[in-house]
């Protein structure tokens, strides 16, 4: 059974609100006690939040939906509803959150940070709320909004200084367990490492991170072996260290070969051309071993790289590498130091923007707009008044007068909202004119006929 999962698809969805109440007051000497429905509380969160004593995102391969509580309905009596509870998703440091199309939400990075996956929705207001003084004893309430329901993809980019990339048995496990207290499984057959290790090394004052990243092969960049599951545990590392084997017994196989090939991984990879290279030629115990990175030593040099000739069965050679990684690792975190002045940009808002747009289409006219949609959604259409309050709303906010400008006519199909629209036929009826009728009630929308057969004008109202 797998105990380590890197990448997981997620499907979250925040809590929906709870819808309002719409009460009366009924009580002993108080015939007009007045509205007194509670507001519904809102939907709780879906969190992605970084916890330190995380290192895997193994309990969202086994869990992948995850949904937030919603909030409880208000009640009589000015009783609000209880908020839902957050869910809160404990993953490690280094997650990277995107969408399935690749669209990076957040890089979580440091103990504590968090981001939101999932938006609980909003309750709704209780007719207590939506009393005024047209209104005074409302007989509808506002619907709780849905939470925000999406698929998210979850990467772990392991967090650490310096990693060592080579072939399967290059011997990075021992070195990685040789300097720092990591206890890797070792063995003398390939593949050995299907996790990657981290490793804490100390020289001097200097403390960074190692990680043993599994072994690379030709083709790792297009996914062969363990290939893309562990590339993008290279991508945060500032310093790579080749780990190259020098007492290889498989035929075509040397040092210089496996150094060229895995360049050639990391640069179809991309992005970490940038990175500083150390050289370990490792194995040098072994009979045949030191003579063979003497040799491949002053290649190697040649090409400019730092080569340390090491032993990590007999721990030799490894303090001049541990302090030539410290070295390098302290040059990256002086640079990462020097943080540019955020240039703050601010965008007013438009003077004639309205929150929303009426576009033509040949269906009819569609509305587009935060407000709009969400008045919409908060709408129970199974009740005239609330219906007639959705359109004052909506005249208010001046959609009747975008809709007579776009040559919107009566009785046309107006679409409000982009996926599953609530559509309806216009009839600019109520504009102007006070509500009416008893409660739960609103005889403008009766009216609209009649409206109409006296020849409606919208200029007039």
């Amino acid at each position: 059974m797998a105990t380590f999962v890197d990448r997981v698809a997620l499907h979250v969805q925040g809590g929906d609100g709870g819808h309002g109440c719409s009460s009366v007051l009924r009580e002993k000497f108080k015939p007009l006690g007045g509205p007194d429905g509670g507001n519904g509380g809102r939907g709780g969160d879906v969190i992605a939040r970084v916890d330190p004593q995380v290192t895997t995102l193994l309990e969202f391969h086994h869990g992948p939906n995850r949904r937030a509580t919603s909030g409880k309905p208000g009640q009589g009596g000015h009783r609000n509803g209880a908020t839902g509870d957050d869910i809160i998703l404990n993953v490690p440091g280094g997650t990277v959150v995107t969408t399935v199309d690749g669209e990076v939400l957040a890089d979580l990075v440091g103990a504590g940070a968090q981001f939101i996956l999932a938006r609980g929705g909003r309750g709704g207001l209780g007719n207590a709320a939506l009393a005024s003084s047209r209104r005074k004893a409302p007989g509808f309430a506002l619907l709780g909004e849905p939470g925000d329901e999406r698929d998210v993809v979850m990467e772990l980019k392991t967090v650490a200084d310096v990693a060592l990339v080579g072939f399967p048995s290059a011997g990075k496990s021992s070195l990685i367990a040789a300097i720092s207290a990591a206890r890797p499984k070792i063995a003398d057959y390939p593949f050995t490492t299907l996790v990657p290790n981290l490793g804490v090394v100390t020289t001097g004052d200097m403390v960074y991170t190692v990680a043993d990243v599994p072994g690379l092969i030709p083709g790792a960049s297009q996914g062969k072996g363990l290939g893309l599951e562990f590339l993008r545990h290279v991508e945060r590392c500032s310093v790579l260290v080749h780990v190259l084997d020098c007492a290889t017994m498989e035929p075509g196989r040397d040092p210089i070969a496996d150094f060229d090939i895995i360049e050639a991984e990391l640069a179809a990879y991309g992005g970490l051309q940038d990175r500083p290279r150390l050289v370990a030629l490792n194995k040098i115990d072994v009979p045949d071993g030191r003579a063979l990175a003497d040799l491949e030593r002053t290649v190697l040099e040649a090409r400019g790289y730092r080569v340390f000739e090491v032993s990590a069965a007999a721990r030799e050679g490894l303090q001049p590498l541990i302090y030539a990684m410290g070295e390098l690792v302290g040059v990256a975190r002086a640079e990462s130091m020097v943080i540019e002045r955020e240039r703050v940009v601010l965008t007013p808002k438009a003077v004639d923007d309205s929150g929303f747009k009426v576009s033509r289409e040949p269906e009819g006219f569609r509305i587009r707009g935060a407000r709009p949609e969400r008045w919409v959604r908060q709408t129970d259409f199974n009740n005239d008044e609330a219906v007639g309050y959705l359109a004052d709303r909506l005249a208010r906010l001046g959609v009747e007068k975008a809709l007579t400008d776009a040559g919107a006519t009566p009785g046309v199909a107006v679409m409000i909202g982009g996926t599953n629209p609530v559509v309806f036929d216009w009839y600019p009826t109520i504009l102007g004119l006070p509500h009416s009728g008893p409660r739960g009630t609103d005889t403008r929308l009766d009216a609209r006929l009649d409206e109409l057969d006296d020849g409606y004008d919208l200029e007039d109202r």
